[in-house]
């Protein structure tokens, strides 16, 4: 009956073999699930950003519109929820600024019209999340 030693050397490239098609199996896991996050990153921060351009969009209406064309700033809670929720799927840093965009909207919103201050805090917030979000997709590998 052969050794322990003896049968190492008899299967050493077996064992090799599975030493190196496991190492293969985890990181080729690994590396789909990095690039399935990255994707779901991307999509989630491209929708981001449109929704974001719709938001100012309506600011520069409430701010800058005659009075008869100005829409109604109610009508960003739509975008502000949409991009709250796309933000979840985002790095911790969108998220963030994300809050703090829902946060200015939530009280500076009804002012916007009349009030340079709260257009100024709102458009800052936009801003701020808008260079997060780009920083974020340059950041994928």
């Amino acid at each position: 009956m052969p050794g322990m030693r003896e049968q190492l050397r008899n299967n050493m490239v077996a064992l090799i073999s599975l030493v190196v098609a496991l190492s293969a199996l985890g990181y080729n896991t690994w590396r789909n699930e990095r690039t399935e996050q990255n994707r779901n990153i991307r999509a989630a921060g491209f929708e981001l950003l449109t929704e974001i351009g719709s938001l100012q969009q309506i600011i520069f209406y409430a701010r800058y519109a005659e009075d008869d064309q100005r829409g109604d700033s109610n009508m960003g809670w739509a975008d502000v929820l949409t991009i709250a929720d796309l933000a979840a799927l985002m790095p911790v840093a969108v998220i963030r600024d994300a809050g703090e965009l829902r946060t200015a909207w939530e009280a500076n919103s009804a002012l916007l019209a009349e009030d340079d201050a709260a257009y100024r805090r709102v458009d800052e917030a936009i801003d701020t999340l808008r260079q997060t979000t780009f920083e974020s997709l340059r950041a994928l590998n």
